[in-house]
């Protein structure tokens, strides 16, 4: 998802937006570009490849101004190049905008515009912003008019920051993308994730869809359906340290590291909010669990847990895929939709399927104030702390362990299930240790080269596996599969070739893969074991303990770990995986 900070106050604006950027350099971008006012007139910058680029002209490093906006972008619509990186301007150069998001109506804007003889100068949806706003400008008495009449024009999803030279005002509004505000001692931030302005504030404004903002040097001012409204100042518990590195050479591995306290934040819940929500699962004549990518896996994981524990069945159904089942849905239908963002398009889309029907909705989200959050009409907060990776890592598990105390609190077990997950916590510090990491290590060696790696599971363990899977992948650009032990005979072991390694997750309670790891040993397969116990069939063993129904958990974080090394053996930024971004803000 493409990256947004604006910033108006008391200090130069310049190296703020330089750094908002930097911090928002995990979300994934392929160029990058700063727009401030300077002397009543816009100076601009962009240039493809990372924020550094920008830093390479001494002139435009020496610009004042106390205004300005900057991007980073993930391309969409036109390719990788200068010209279609952000900051947009209209015809006359007054104007910059840079924008986050999806314009549906994109050619019949062109269209109209190109009759007008307006010049376009780049392939994206997003110009059409600025020069739109320009039209209205012709007509409207003040910038905020023209940019509020210029919003009713588009279609589609949007986050946009808007300045024009000669006014002391960043305009700025939202619709189905995320945009947050930022109020420090000095000035304003907006931006699309609270990360780049954490060193400044931690009071936060969130905006509801529809939402235009006004900030200047003396404050700001929110409008809604041009009728100025009241947004609380709330104060995130974010700790600016858990967006920087520290000691690690990358978010991935701290991330990895953190788990240790995260899974215990997880189930750190209100007992009065998850009680109330244990009735909602009693009660309702239908349960979905919606998410996509590791939230999606998270959702499967859970699916299992509630048959063990709960006996109840879930149905669990991507994002994207949801609106294929809609006429299951009732009033009494429960939806779980989770997201580590709380911005996820697809999800999002699920929740406003599900509303529409009247079912009763539950977000499960890792940030506060996201759209998911508000979409909810009880949501509860994974306390996993800013996840700055792309992959997710203690998000994933935190969202597994939540899940899996609900299931606890279903079947009236609430504090046998708080206990069972304590115990994790030892665990977990064994598993991260650094005889550990070097272990894991040694294994990653022998694979970088490898073309394809598969891994088994049953039960749970078939959900680790599919989530291990997509870390190796997503990661080390290897292709990795996941397949359910009992699946092989059905045309898997057809891809089977002499040294592919394959990566088996055993459990007490699943023993019987051990039958399909013979089958994938004797085609010449090399097999890793993540197990509780050796076996002799084993070529490399992860020793990990026997949790039971608590192995989701635990088995994923070694191959975390593996993913991590395999990237970092390759030469590869783990904590930038090419053509990803962390959240997923269009469809």
């Amino acid at each position: 998802m493409c990256g947004i900070i604006g910033y108006v106050g008391s200090r130069t604006a310049l190296p703020l937006i330089l750094e908002g950027l930097k911090n928002l350099e995990y979300r994934g971008y392929d160029s990058a570009g700063i727009a401030v006012i300077s002397n009543d007139q816009l100076r601009i910058k962009k240039d493809v490849g990372r924020v550094d680029r920008l830093l390479a002209d001494p002139n435009f490093n020496k610009t004042k101004g106390v205004i300005g906006i900057g991007h980073t972008r993930w391309a969409t619509h036109g390719k990788v190049c200068v010209e279609n990186a952000h900051p947009h301007t209209d015809c006359t150069e007054k104007i910059a905008i840079v924008h986050n998001g999806i314009l549906e109506n994109f050619r019949e804007l062109k269209s109209e515009l190109l009759k007008r003889k307006h010049i376009i100068r780049s392939e994206t949806d997003s110009e059409l912003i600025a020069h739109i706003i320009e039209e209205y400008l012709k007509i409207k008495p003040t910038f905020l008019d023209a940019f509020s009449e210029a919003l009713k024009r588009l279609e589609g999803s949007y986050a946009i920051l808007a300045i024009k030279a000669d006014e002391k005002v960043i305009l700025g509004a939202k619709k189905s993308s995320p945009l947050v505000l930022g109020v420090s001692e000095h000035g304003i931030f907006i931006s699309s994730d609270i990360p780049s302005f954490l060193e400044h504030t931690k009071n936060v404004v969130y905006f509801h869809d529809g939402d235009i903002v006004k900030a200047s040097p003396d404050g700001f001012n929110v409008f809604s359906n041009e009728a100025k409204v009241h947004r609380p100042i709330d104060t995130i518990d974010w700790d600016v340290e858990q967006v920087k590195k520290g000691d690690f050479d990358h978010f991935m591995l701290k991330e990895i590291m953190e788990q240790t306290e995260t899974i215990q934040r997880a189930i750190q819940q209100d007992e009065t909010i998850v009680k109330q929500i244990s009735e909602a699962f009693k009660s309702a004549k239908g349960i979905f669990f919606v998410g996509c990518g590791s939230s999606y896996h998270a959702c499967l994981a859970g699916s299992y847990v509630f048959s063990k524990i709960s006996n109840l069945h879930v149905n669990v159904c991507l994002g994207s895929e949801f609106e294929n089942f809609e006429h299951f849905l009732t009033p009494e239908t429960l939806v779980v939709a989770i997201s580590q963002s709380g911005e996820t398009a697809d999800t999002l889309g699920a929740v406003r399927v599900a509303k529409k029907k009247g079912c009763k909705i539950l977000t499960i989200v890792n940030v506060m104030g996201s759209s998911l959050m508000r979409e909810g009409e009880v949501s509860l907060l994974l306390k996993a702390g800013p996840e700055m990776c792309v992959l997710s890592t203690k998000t994933y598990t935190s969202q597994v362990a939540l899940l899996t105390l609900l299931a606890f609190v279903v079947a009236d077990r609430l504090e046998d299930g708080k206990n069972e997950m304590k115990k994790l916590w030892l665990e977990i510090y064994k598993l991260t240790s650094r005889t550990m990491r070097e272990h894991i290590r040694k294994l990653a060696h022998p694979m970088i080269n490898a073309e394809h790696v598969y891994l088994i599971g049953r039960g749970l363990q078939y959900t680790t596996a599919l989530e291990a899977a997509l870390k190796i992948k997503e990661v080390s650009y290897i292709h990795a599969e996941a397949f359910a032990g009992g699946e092989l005979k059905h045309g898997t072991l057809a891809l089977i070739e002499e040294g592919t390694p394959c990566i088996v997750f055993v459990s007490g309670e699943n023993n019987k893969i051990i039958q399909n790891v013979h089958e994938i040993k004797s085609r010449g397969g090399v097999i890793i074991g993540v197990s509780p116990q050796q076996n002799e069939i084993f070529d490399f063993w992860i020793k990990v303990p026997e949790v039971g129904l608590l192995s989701s958990i635990i088995q994923i974080i070694p191959i975390q770990i593996l993913s991590y090394y395999l990237a970092v053996l390759k030469g590869l930024d783990p904590d930038r995986p090419r053509h990803l971004a962390k959240s997923v803000t269009v469809e």
